[in-house]
């Protein structure tokens, strides 16, 4: 399988690079073609022109070749922090100008007669890894989960991918080397389940 892995943080000595080092190890020891987009590190450019917007619009060359980096993909693996609820600005403009209408989905007048999304991509599964420093029952008592209804309901749910599992690991700014090692594995095994030999 060709496997995209997405990983929004600005550290190259971020936890999230090594959850997403971890997981495309895990890949690639499967077999898999596992293909690293590191936004911050490729300054990838989150704003959308209005040029763009239009389903027709000519794309940049980087843009384009990120929507085809998206459509061959089998399976997708989004690797981020949770900044405020949301990810970084960064990742919802690849949202924004790569999950494209006409890329991703598209709008067609369903059976009932009312517009709705279609999947065009291919991807069998998405696993979404965000980490956090917010206690978890305090995160849920406090805000809810935004960032699960994002990934499973709108990004998931929107787009028609089949699977989309998410992991979060909190509070990383105290947790110990063991946990970490302990998140790291968990991410391997994940990964080889949701996206197993072919």
């Amino acid at each position: 399988m060709d496997i995209l892995i997405l990983l929004a943080h600005p550290d190259p000595a971020s936890f999230n690079h090594a959850l997403a080092a971890a997981a495309a190890e895990s890949l690639r020891a499967l077999g898999h073609e596992v293909l690293v987009q590191d936004l911050c590190a490729e300054g990838f450019d989150p704003v959308m022109p209005a040029a763009e917007f239009p389903k027709n619009a000519t794309l940049s060359p980087d843009i384009a070749r990120r929507c085809a980096e998206l459509a061959s993909a089998d399976g997708l693996i989004v690797v981020h922090p949770n900044w405020w609820g949301q990810p970084p600005a960064i990742l919802k403009g690849w949202i924004d100008r790569v999950v494209r209408n006409g890329v991703a989905y598209e709008f067609r007048v369903g059976p009932n007669g009312k517009p709705g999304p279609v999947p065009l991509h291919k991807l069998r599964a998405a696993l979404v890894i965000n980490t956090g420093n917010t206690p978890i029952d305090a995160e849920l008592a406090l805000y809810g989960d935004p960032l699960d209804n994002l990934w499973k309901r709108c990004f998931g749910g929107m787009c028609g991918i089949p699977r989309t599992e998410r992991l979060y690991f909190t509070s990383v700014i105290v947790s110990t080397p063991e946990q970490r090692a302990a998140w790291l594995a968990e991410v391997r095994t994940k990964a080889a389940t949701l996206f197993p030999r072919s």
